[in-house]
């Protein structure tokens, strides 16, 4: 089976444009700027992305790999005001994802007590996957930040000053639009590194909040349709062309203690997440990390997440970043 995808373009020149790849052919879209601009003119025609795409037209033929590897491709989607764009995500959401959070918080545990961490995963299991019509066991929730947090292909992940370290989630994140009538459109579905601090949530589980503010990385496609159910991928972490660590990963509902439209419930439920014109990026969560297997991950490194039916990879290096002066005055 193949798969749509939609991937936005910049060429030297300066030029955005939209392509749309069908299996091992792909071509530019016409006139087509921007997956956002694509989507609200499939929302105005009452037609879905993918027919919305078909109708563009055909342009040029164009090599994505070879794109890609010339770092002209920009993340699936965007907004023009930063403001406007949402990342956020659920955890503890696979199975198996307890594990790594449950050691990472037993040692503010002693005896027979269950973390929050452990409980909450024990929840989703039992009611993270409601019938038909009915509202299931709500997440957990995390916001990262807005539209000037998103890393494209290729850009470096950084890591602040005072951060405790930087370590990857490789993971699904739906991409979705508001729409004039507050009606919440999913786009499609991106391959993700939603990138977090985990000494600093490890020190206490009240820091989580902390530990999420910081940068997230996109794959280059936004994939049309429904997710299979069972997503495959490999996370690794390449350090001076070496790698250092590297694992599979599995993602979709059949691997998942939740179903995505019960994440999806309990994200839009909140009426200041159903702001017309707003895009969402919406993490999904995830059961692999290097850190939870006592890597510490370096400045220079590189994150490297592929996964199918994607065809190009979420590969990000790691920088430190110099403190940032800032200052707070009363007026």
């Amino acid at each position: 089976m193949t798969y749509l995808r939609l991937l936005q373009h910049l060429s030297a020149e300066g030029v955005r444009s939209v392509i749309l790849a069908d299996g091992d052919t792909a071509h530019f879209l016409p006139g087509v700027a921007s997956v956002r601009e694509l989507a609200l003119g499939a929302i105005a025609a009452g037609q879905s992305l993918a027919d919305a795409a078909r109708d563009a037209g055909q342009g040029e033929a164009v090599d994505i790999a070879a794109e890609y590897a010339a770092g002209r491709l920009l993340a699936p989607i965007d907004h023009e005001d930063d403001a406007h764009l949402l990342l956020a995500g659920t955890g503890l959401t696979h199975l198996g994802s307890a594990e790594g959070r449950d050691k990472m918080h037993k040692a503010a545990a002693s005896g027979e007590h269950v973390t929050d961490s452990m409980r909450m995963f024990l929840e989703g299991l039992e009611g993270g996957k409601p019938a038909a019509g009915a509202v299931g066991q709500q997440p957990e929730w995390f916001y990262k930040g807005d539209g000037s947090q998103l890393v494209g292909p290729g850009a470096p992940l950084e890591m602040p000053a005072f951060a405790k370290d930087g370590g990857e989630e490789p993971e699904l994140a739906g991409i979705y639009l508001i729409g004039n009538d507050g009606t919440a459109y999913r786009l499609g579905h991106a391959l993700a590194n939603e990138y977090s601090d985990h000494v600093t949530e490890r020190h206490n589980y009240l820091w989580l909040a902390h530990s999420k503010l910081r940068q997230a990385a996109l794959g280059p496609e936004l994939l049309l349709g429904d997710l299979p159910s069972h997503v495959e991928g490999s996370s690794k972490i390449v350090r001076n062309g070496e790698t250092i660590w590297e694992k599979p990963f599995l993602s979709g509902e059949g691997n998942m203690s939740h179903t995505l439209a019960n994440l999806e419930h309990h994200h839009f439920k909140y009426d200041l997440f159903r702001r017309p014109g707003d895009v969402h990026v919406h993490f999904f969560g995830t059961a692999t990390l290097s850190f939870a297997e006592g890597v510490q991950t370096q400045e220079g490194d590189v994150f490297e997440i592929l996964a199918a039916p994607f065809t190009l990879p979420v590969s990000n290096p790691l920088v430190r970043v110099e403190e940032r002066a800032f200052a707070v005055k009363a007026l």
